[in-house]
């Protein structure tokens, strides 16, 4: 986290100053990969380690929420600065970056260490203290006592089946199905059309015949608004409804939502190249982009997140979501550059592309993502683990427990033999 808010100060510091440009260059891609490691490798993990499982569900999509509020924020300051002609247009905006990085520095050493974090390197004391003040307001109870003992026997398992390595990946069935939900997930973040939407979107209106630069902020401004809305709703629905099912309504109505905006662009772009024009699909494309806001925020935004901790194992999570965010970014990176050239090419026929895409999510949904509601990290630990697997792990940990409490017993034995004093029965 530290890194992240570093990066941050440091791009908004020397962003606005005239530098050599590729040293303006080298400077903007630091933010960038300040924010996927922590976001990647620590605050997911930290959200998860803190939270009961009563509330870690909710809290974790209500992170995801939290992305909205600095769209609406940014969006807002480069409306407002949009009508400055100085370069101050710009200045203004990049200047302002330096905010909520300094927000971080002022609270980010009060941060808590994750209890499992904690019980992995032998600071069980420490873990216990952190349980206590977290899931059970201060006082020690027979849950937190539960918890600790069901968090050290997990971790205790996979800890002695596996060897910490990239490798472990792909050890056993169960890991190579994971492997592939968290390759498939990644990808699906990106390809549904999301940032086709976000990054041109004023594209998008212009191809409609909507070419004021006011208009075309009013509408971004608006979907923000909006997506917050609906990012917030669905983060409240996480506890009424399974994963898999959010999943699969999320993927059937993006499918849904995204052919009927097919349809509703094929109908004005063919009105337009005959020489007139279709303002009823006009319209209907604008309020199919307000409807694809609810459909992506019902899991794809809200729930991923919290899926992805689920699904992993402690000792491999760190590099599950390593892959996860690795292939959300290519897919990202890919998409940037094809949406252009897509719809230079081949007009409103590239969104059929984004049609087969979510009629491949549907069906790989379906077939492939386990549910995981209901269940703590320890027991959703397994659950892409066949029967023989479970028993082979489980017949390893206790050999391995037992030939360590035997080696102990022994060595005290031999201690007390040694002092003349009698063994304890």
């Amino acid at each position: 986290m530290l890194i992240k808010v570093c990066s941050w100060v440091l791009h908004c510091c020397t962003f606005d100053t005239w530098l050599w440009y590729p040293v303006v260059l080298s400077i903007r891609l630091l933010p960038d990969w300040g924010i996927r490691l922590p976001k990647g490798m620590y605050l997911l993990m930290f959200r998860y380690g803190t939270d009961s499982d009563k509330e870690r569900a909710v809290l974790t999509s209500l992170f995801s929420v939290s992305h909205f509020i600095g769209q609406i924020t940014a969006a807002g300051i480069c409306f407002a600065t949009n009508g400055i002609s100085s370069d101050w247009g710009w200045r203004i905006p990049s200047l302002l970056q330096i905010a909520p990085p300094m927000i971080q520095l002022c609270f980010v050493f009060f941060v808590p260490e994750s209890p499992r974090w904690l019980v992995a390197r032998d600071r069980s004391k420490e873990a216990l203290e952190t349980l206590v003040k977290f899931h059970a307001e201060g006082k020690e109870s027979d849950f937190v006592k539960a918890e600790m003992a069901q968090i050290q026997s997990t971790l205790r398992i996979e800890m002695q089946t596996t060897k910490r390595s990239w490798l472990d990946l792909g050890a056993t069935a169960g890991m190579r199905r994971r492997l592939l939900t968290t390759c498939m997930l990644g990808l699906f973040t990106q390809w549904s059309g999301s940032t086709l939407i976000s990054y041109y979107l004023g594209d998008l209106l212009q191809i409609i015949g909507k070419n004021s630069s006011h208009f075309k902020q009013t509408i971004n401004v608006s979907l923000a608004c909006w997506s917050l809305v609906c990012s917030f709703a669905a983060s409240m629905l996480v506890r009424r409804f399974k994963r898999r099912h959010m999943y699969l309504a999320c993927t059937a109505s993006l499918l849904i939502c995204f052919s009927s905006y097919t349809i509703s662009m094929e109908r004005t772009i063919t009105a337009k190249e005959n020489g007139g024009s279709n303002d009823a699909a006009g319209a209907a494309s604008i309020f199919l982009l307000f409807a694809y806001s609810p459909c992506y925020c019902l899991a794809l935004n809200t729930v991923t997140y919290t899926y992805l901790v689920e699904i992993w194992p402690y000792a491999e999570r760190s590099r599950g979501i390593a892959i996860f965010q690795l292939f959300a970014r290519c897919a990202e990176f890919f998409t940037t550059f094809a949406n252009p050239i897509g719809l230079k090419s081949i007009s409103w026929r590239y969104f059929i592309v984004y049609c087969c895409i979510l009629a491949y999510e549907v069906v790989f949904v379906y077939f492939f993502f386990p549910e995981t509601s209901g269940k703590t990290l320890e027991e959703a630990t397994f659950l892409f683990e066949d029967e023989k697997s479970l028993a082979a792990e489980t017949i390893l940990a206790v050999e391995n427990s037992t030939a360590t409490e035997l080696m102990s017993r022994d060595s005290l034995e031999r201690r007390q033999a040694g002092s003349g004093t009698k063994p304890s029965t």
